[in-house]
């Protein structure tokens, strides 16, 4: 079985108890961090709301983020993958 240890995560105005794996806690930390600088960020530019609507334009923000930087990540992984693939090639078949 993984080693979960116990973390307390603030986000917003709230703690949560979660168990991580013990390899994860600094990745965890770090983008708990990001959620709460955002939150903060977003309570600075629109002011009014409630932390649930922080915490909602948080979630959409993160998940637009992941989803720009996997589609763009991708395509670029596998451009640099194919060049290297052709000039394996071309270093072969050269005589």
């Amino acid at each position: 079985m993984q080693d979960l240890i116990p973390v307390n995560i603030a986000i917003g105005d709230r703690t949560y108890r979660v168990r991580i794996d013990s390899k994860d806690e600094e990745k965890v930390r770090r983008l708990n961090k990001l959620i709460n600088d955002q939150i903060i960020d977003f309570k600075t530019r629109f002011a009014g709301k409630d932390m649930q609507d922080y915490i909602a334009m948080v979630l959409l923000w993160f998940v637009t983020e992941q989803q720009s930087n996997h589609a763009g990540g991708d395509n670029t992984q596998v451009s640099t993958q194919l060049e290297a693939l052709e000039a394996l090639l071309d270093n072969h078949l050269e005589p």
